[in-house]
Formats: C-alpha cells, sequence, structure tokens
C-alpha cells in the first residue's frame, strides 16, 4: 500500500538554519542600498530640475523629472522589502513576500506612466524658438551618468542576492537612467554646440528619455508579473534542490520539484521518494531531514512542503521539473 505525508515536523523549526541567517544580513543590507537610493535619486532630481528650469533644457528637465520618480520608487522599495522581511503570522504563513513583489510591480507602472507623462511634454516643446541651454546644464547630467551607474551596479548585487525584485526593479530604472542621462547630454551638447541648426534637439532628447522610460517599465511591469503567477524558477535551481534532497541518507528518489516566489524567496513543494518498506515514522524523519538540509543550504529558499512517495525502481532523473 502506498503511503504518504506531508512533513511540518515541528523539531526543524528549532534547528539552526544558516541560509536563514545569511539572508537576514543581505537583507539588512538591501534595506541600506534602497535608503541609499532614496537621498541620491533626491538630490539629483533636485539638481537636474532646477538647472534645466533656469537654463529652459527640456532634456535636463526631463532627466531630472525621472530622476524624481526615481525618487519615489525608491522609497516604495525600501517599504517593500522592509514589509517582506516580516515573519509569517497565523493569516500570513508563507510571510509577507508578495508585498515586495507588488510593490516591484507599482514601480513599473510609474516609470511606464511617467515617460508617457515625459515624451509628452517634450512633444509639445518641439516647435518653440528660444535661446539654446547654457553650458552649465550638463554638469548635472554627467554627475548623475556616474553616480547611477554605480548605484546600479550595487543594486543588481544585492537584488540577486536576496532575490528581490523590487530592489532588482530599482536597479533597472538606475541603469535606464545612465541611458536617460547620456540622451539628455547628447540632445542638450548638440543644441548648445549649433543652437540654429540643432536646437530642436534638446525637445528630441527629451521625448527619448521618456520613451526609454516607458520601455523599462514595460519590463519590470512583465517580471513582476510572472512572479505573481508563480512562474516556476530556472531548472538550475530546481536540480540544486534535487541534488541535496538525495544527499540525505534515505531518500531514494524524487519525483517532483515546485517551487513558487513569495517575494525574496521560494517555497519548495517537493515530492521525494523512500523504500515503501519502512515504517512511517522513518519516512518522517527522513522528510524532516531534507527540508531542514535545504533550508540550511539554500538561502533562497523560505521553506520546503515535502511529500513522501513510495520507490518503486524509477531513477531519480526521470524527476519533473514543471517549467
Amino acid at each position: 500500500m502506498e503511503s504518504s505525508l506531508r512533513h511540518s515536523g515541528p523539531a526543524c523549526h528549532t534547528a539552526p538554519v544558516i541560509g536563514q541567517s545569511r539572508m537576514n544580513a543581505n537583507l539588512q543590507a538591501a534595506r541600506r542600498v534602497a535608503l541609499a537610493g532614496v537621498l541620491i535619486s533626491g538630490l539629483l532630481a533636485a539638481a537636474k530640475i532646477t538647472v534645466g528650469w533656469i537654463g529652459s533644457s527640456t532634456s535636463v528637465l526631463a532627466d531630472g523629472l525621472e530622476s524624481a520618480a526615481d525618487t519615489i520608487t525608491s522609497s516604495l522599495v525600501f517599504v517593500g522589502i522592509v514589509l517582506a522581511s516580516r515573519p509569517p503570522d497565523e493569516n500570513h504563513p508563507y510571510g509577507h513576500g508578495r508585498l515586495e513583489t507588488v510593490v516591484g510591480l507599482f514601480v513599473g507602472l510609474i516609470l511606464f506612466a511617467g515617460g508617457c507623462g515625459i515624451s509628452y511634454h517634450a512633444l509639445q516643446r518641439v516647435g518653440e524658438i528660444h535661446p539654446p541651454p547654457p553650458l552649465y546644464t550638463i554638469w548635472p547630467v554627467l554627475a548623475s551618468i556616474v553616480i547611477k551607474g554605480a548605484m546600479a551596479a550595487v543594486k543588481f548585487h544585492f537584488g540577486k542576492k536576496v532575490g528581490s525584485s523590487a530592489l532588482a526593479a530599482d536597479a533597472w530604472n538606475d541603469a535606464v537612467d545612465m541611458v536617460s542621462g547620456a540622451t539628455a547630454l547628447v540632445a542638450v551638447s548638440l543644441a548648445i554646440a549649433s543652437p540654429e541648426r540643432f536646437l530642436a534637439a534638446d525637445h528630441y532628447g527629451g521625448f527619448a528619455v521618456g520613451i526609454i522610460v516607458v520601455f523599462t517599465g514595460v519590463h519590470v511591469i512583465r517580471d513582476t508579473t510572472l512572479q505573481l503567477i508563480d512562474t516556476m524558477p530556472e531548472a538550475g535551481m530546481l536540480r540544486q534542490v534535487e541534488d541535496l534532497a538525495l544527499q540525505v541518507e534515505g531518500a531514494l528518489g524524487v519525483e517532483k520539484v515546485y517551487a513558487r516566489k513569495t517575494g525574496l524567496q521560494y517555497h519548495v513543494d517537493l515530492h521525494l521518494e523512500v523504500d515503501p518498506a519502512i515504517t512511517v515514522e522513518r519516512a518522517h524523519e527522513i522528510a524532516g531531514e531534507v527540508r531542514t538540509r535545504l533550508r540550511k543550504s539554500l538561502d533562497w529558499v523560505a521553506d520546503v512542503l515535502v511529500h513522501v512517495e513510495p520507490y518503486l525502481g524509477t531513477a531519480s532523473s526521470d524527476s519533473q521539473y514543471r517549467h
């Protein structure tokens, strides 16, 4: 007779979880990175909006408005990471991680709407005749390109480390800032160098900045939506789960591995094959050892639900990754 159980042994909850400790440390660092992003984006936005307004540069002003949107999105990212790190409770047994993904989706929507607004505003000014922007308008844009490049690298690093969709979205936002800043720089430089021929380049540059922001918003919306509909992780991550599970004595095979992201980490469903002749108690112990090993070894795993099935001689290589 086939026997099965879903393991959630209380003893496993008291075991030291090394992976979780690493995740907590990374989360602290990610929160500091997000908070720094809020402050830096705010300062850059103020500088570019002020200079763009005084110097009558549409490109610089558009880039400043994009940085102002960055300040809002970075603030949301910071709040999302803080909320997502709250522990599970009775009403949220899977934790609060989905809040972070929702924040990432909201960031994408803001980028999309902001990009449309920037492009529309820039096109409205294409036919205007005005003095060329002064040379000093390029300096805050140059500073922004360098600073945003460094911020993007840091956010990509920690976003990948903690599995944060919102921080990764914010990193993409900073990377786009580099592109939009470069676009604004070229446009305003042309307008300064030869206003009689390229005065309109400043306005078209602002339009291009908006289009870049729109496409970034679409990219972020797509990625976060895929997570919200429980898209499976890449096969290599699932293979890690199988390999570690089969290192436990008594684990004879893995029939299926499912995983869904609940914010910063994944919850894993594992169908584990054991000797059908052993007792239910021993099968329970094996399942508990597998769960503990996975949580200790993989910091991207929040928890594991183990379903035990009889091993009927099917090779573990037949395991199904529903991808």
